[in-house]
């Protein structure tokens, strides 16, 4: 039987840290040491991120996924790396 060819360990562009650099912008720092900058306004009237629009605030809040692989501000408002990665 031939032997499947190895995986990379990530997929992902894993993020290490993130922080709200000014009001609705983040700074996002990814595993491979690139760091980029990401508008959160792109999602503004979404549904979705309704309450950050409302508390700007709360934005400073945001954290990192457990493994790297996105980040979020509670269980319902979230990123995935491969968004901030492509959109950052």
């Amino acid at each position: 039987m031939p032997q499947q060819p190895s995986r990379p360990e990530s997929q992902f562009h894993r993020v290490r840290s993130v922080c709200e650099i000014e009001p609705f912008r983040l700074r996002v720092h990814f595993e491979n040491g690139i760091e980029k900058e990401y508008d959160l306004n792109r999602w503004k009237g979404h549904p979705a991120f309704t309450l950050l629009f409302r508390h700007p605030g709360f934005v400073k809040s945001v954290q990192v996924e457990p493994g790297g692989y996105g980040v979020s501000w509670n269980d319902a408002i979230d990123l995935g790396c491969e968004e901030l990665w492509k959109n950052g």
